[in-house]
This record gives C-alpha cells, sequence and structure tokens, in this order.
C-alpha cells in the first residue's frame, strides 16, 4: 500500500489526533476553519497551562498565524489566555489590526522590505 501511495501510510510517525467539537456535537474534520483552528488552539493552551503547572513557569509560545480564520471574539479571548498564562508568546500575522486586541498588552513589531532590505518597526502601528 505504500508503494502504490507514494509515502507511508501507517506507522509509529503518524500523529492522528481525532477530536469532537462538543459545542456542536460534530466531529472535529467536519468543523469550520475557525472552528477546527480554535480547537488546535484550545488544546496547546491546555497543553501550555499543563507544563506550567508541572514547571512552575509558563513555556514559551510561537504562534504563527495565530489569529487566521478566528473571529473577534476567539481572537479576544486568546489573548486573553495567553496573557493570564504569563508565558512569552511570540505570534505572527498577515496584518496589524488582528492584533489590535492585544493594545497595551504586548510589544508589536512589523516586518517589511524597502530597497531590497527587509525593514522592522516597532510600535502599534507597526506591519
Amino acid at each position: 500500500r505504500d508503494r502504490a501511495a507514494g509515502r507511508t501510510l501507517c506507522g509509529p510517525h503518524r500523529v492522528d489526533l481525532v477530536a469532537r467539537y462538543r459545542a456542536r456535537d460534530m466531529a472535529a474534520a467536519q468543523c469550520s476553519t475557525g472552528e477546527q483552528k480554535a480547537l488546535l488552539i484550545s488544546v496547546i493552551l491546555a497543553n501550555a497551562r499543563a507544563l506550567a503547572a508541572l514547571s512552575g513557569a509558563p513555556p514559551i509560545l510561537l504562534l504563527d498565524e495565530v489569529a487566521a480564520h478566528l473571529d473577534a471574539g476567539r481572537r479576544a479571548a486568546l489573548y486573553d489566555e495567553v496573557c493570564a498564562l504569563g508565558s512569552q508568546a511570540f505570534m505572527t500575522g498577515t496584518g496589524a489590526e488582528l492584533f489590535s486586541g492585544l493594545s497595551g498588552r504586548a510589544q508589536v513589531f512589523g516586518l517589511g522590505e524597502a530597497a531590497g532590505q527587509s525593514t522592522i518597526a516597532e510600535g502599534e502601528g507597526a506591519g
């Protein structure tokens, strides 16, 4: 089967997580992209809380495109949860407006390009 598929289909390297979205009583695979993203983030944050409880210090979080596909309410809840955790978090996104809910609670940097050189701007309007 592996040869026909051109890849390894089963084995210890596979991590297939099956989850249900309790609020709508449906498999996560059938949820919208935003709902799936929210479920995944909840697993990551639960793991971060468990690590903080075990070690006494919150882990550093690296969250790439974390705000994509989340509505404003879910973004606000995410930012509140990350801040409550007390973790140092690096979050990336394609627009500074996605992180407006962190105003006054985060240091913001915008990356860009000018004349073939990478630029970094700091501040609320960065990006």
